[in-house]
């Protein structure tokens, strides 16, 4: 049997940063805490937490004095900062750039038509209550409009100005989608402006997973069931090849899943640790004999 794990899969670079400040921090022997899951994969988040790192909520963040807190990839909003400023923590603030720097253009945006009459509405493409998103909303103070989808889309004023961005690890399809609608509803003499805020590195990977699935009788997708970025890929993949299967550990695998199965394609999204692929291609060798 072959079985492959594909090299494109695993952490993005701002999860690599992340982790890789987590584990330089912990090194030092002190306490460190993370404001959330530092990725959305248990497994990891495990590993982590035996090394020292505390994960905690927003609750008890502000409950805390004096301390040393990471702030994961997804970034925050500007009540976390001030929050910290209030209570004398130490910052190690680890969001990803492209995160950053979506953060910025919203800001800029928001704070640049504050006080006009005529203000847009800043549409944000992206998943309701997700970290990243939270963090977006509140550069705006809580104004900005979130939307899943075209029919959520539906529901915006089209008398209005829009300016749409998105969540940088949203399907490209979907945001295309999105803005042709818009495109085709908005009511002269409102304009609408997007800006495609979509992280390339992460976009590219659905192709080159659709590709990767088709080429195996069988795909193992390592993912944890929080991943956002890893719920679309799966479904890409099952889309081409139905005989995918999420797997967040080695322990869900089913032999009967191999039965005349000649080729195995192992693979997961962009919080997916290569150490628990590798765990799965392990689990994989161990129940065929292979």
């Amino acid at each position: 049997m072959n079985i492959e794990i594909d090299d494109h899969s695993g952490f993005c670079h701002g999860v690599t940063t992340a982790i890789s400040k987590a584990e330089t921090e912990l090194a030092e022997g002190e306490t460190l805490y993370c404001l959330g899951d530092i990725v959305h994969n248990g497994s990891e988040v495990e590993r982590l937490r035996r090394m020292g790192l505390m994960t905690i909520d927003h609750d008890a963040f502000a409950g805390l004095h004096h301390a040393r807190v990471l702030l994961r990839a997804h970034g925050e909003p500007p009540a976390t900062y001030e929050t910290a400023k209030e209570n004398d923590i130490q910052l190690l603030d680890a969001t990803c750039p492209v995160v950053l720097q979506l953060q910025k253009r919203i800001r800029s945006l928001y704070d640049g038509e504050r006080n006009q009459s005529r203000r847009s509405q800043i549409v944000i493409f992206g998943k309701r209550g997700h970290a990243e998103v939270i963090g977006l909303v509140g550069q705006t103070c809580g104004e900005a409009i979130v939307i899943q989808d075209v029919d959520e889309a539906a529901k915006l004023d089209f008398s209005r100005d829009i300016h749409l961005f998105s969540q940088t690890t949203m399907s490209l399809e979907g945001f295309h989608a999105v803005v042709s609608y818009i495109t085709s509803h908005i009511q002269s003499p409102a304009r609408f402006t997007y800006s495609d805020t979509i992280c390339r590195q992460v976009a590219n990977r659905l192709p080159w997973a659709c590709e990767f699935a088709s080429r195996h009788d069988v795909v193992l997708f390592v993912c944890g069931e929080k991943s956002s970025n890893g719920r679309v890929l799966f479904e890409a993949c099952r889309g081409v090849n139905e005989k995918t299967y999420m797997t967040p550990s080695p322990d869900v695998i089913k032999p009967e899943w191999f039965d005349g199965v000649a080729s195995v394609g192992i693979c997961g999204a962009t919080s997916t640790p290569k150490w628990l692929m590798e765990e799965v291609r392990k689990a994989v060798e161990s129940i065929t004999g292979k």
